[in-house]
């Protein structure tokens, strides 16, 4: 890959950053569709995420930002116009600049998670459903469920104002009946999904007792490090189904080709998506769904 003066720059901002696998992606696709562009990972604190974001679309080299934890509900507020999914879930994970200079936002975490879930032949559509977590990632993923009719979809997050406010917007937005869970049991419920940051640290408890999962259910967790995580280990070891988080950053990157003006390579990943699953499931060392 050479980079010059005509280079387009996207760029991917998290805090942490190291568990981001977006820019590895990009930069494996790029050159594939001879592209001129590159995607750099940022570090970037809460605290200068407005200021980070403004200045880097100053730029005309700067061809897009893509958001992670925890920026997303930020990234809501920075932008000129979102989409209904976005609004509704008060998060953004992608941003591009229009004709006339003003801050785009859009969501594509819940789109790439419904296509994982088909990918894999997971049930969603009439099941009972648990969502762990309320950020951005979680309320992509709820708002992208809701459009789906589960017979139920409940949310549990430790900051409850958060979950109410997920589980209200969805409501409003979309009718569907969202409940917001005092406790983290999964009993009773088909799908369990964590979108929480839990499980990227290594002394960080379960997501959910493991013990009180249906021996039917199916569980899926979206953390881009540390797969399979130990929630899916301990899911495994009682022949529970599994998903690790990587087919969702899979099938949402031909949204985001697509947002930022690269046709072409979401073109190629829409046709054969084996260079990225390659790169992000090394042999024997992640699960598929079982």
């Amino acid at each position: 890959m050479t980079i010059t003066g005509h280079t387009r720059v996207f760029y991917t901002i998290a805090d942490p950053i190291t568990q981001v696998r977006t820019p590895e992606v990009f930069n494996a696709v790029l050159p594939l569709c001879n592209i001129d562009a590159v995607m750099v990972p940022l570090h970037v604190g809460v605290e200068d995420l407005d200021i980070v974001v403004r200045s880097l679309f100053r730029s005309p080299t700067t061809g897009g930002i893509i958001l992670s934890i925890p920026h997303k509900p930020a990234a809501a507020a920075l932008v000129d116009h979102c989409s209904k999914a976005a609004a509704t879930a008060n998060a953004v994970n992608a941003i591009r600049r229009n004709a006339s200079g003003q801050l785009e936002g859009e969501l594509f975490d819940g789109l790439g998670f419904l296509k994982s879930l088909d990918r894999h032949g997971m049930k969603y559509r009439g099941q009972h459903i648990l969502l762990i977590g309320a950020g951005g990632a979680a309320s992509a993923i709820a708002t992208a469920l809701a459009v789906e009719e589960p017979a139920r979809l409940a949310l549990f997050d430790p900051d409850t104002s958060k979950a109410e406010q997920l589980a209200h917007s969805i409501e409003t937005q979309y009718g569907v009946d969202t409940t917001v869970q005092s406790c983290n049991d999964p009993a009773g419920f088909d799908l369990v999904i964590n979108a929480s940051p839990l499980g990227l640290k290594p002394d960080d408890p379960l997501p959910v007792p493991v013990d009180r999962l249906e021996p039917s259910a199916q569980v899926c967790d979206i953390l881009m490090k540390n797969q399979p995580t130990p929630l899916l280990r301990a899911a495994m070891a009682r022949d529970i189904a599994v998903q690790p988080g990587f087919d969702m950053l899979i099938l949402q990157t031909p949204f985001f080709f697509d947002f930022f003006g690269l046709t072409e390579a979401a073109a190629l990943l829409r046709q054969d998506d084996s260079v990225v699953r390659n790169l992000l499931f090394p042999t024997n060392s992640t699960p598929a769904a079982v």
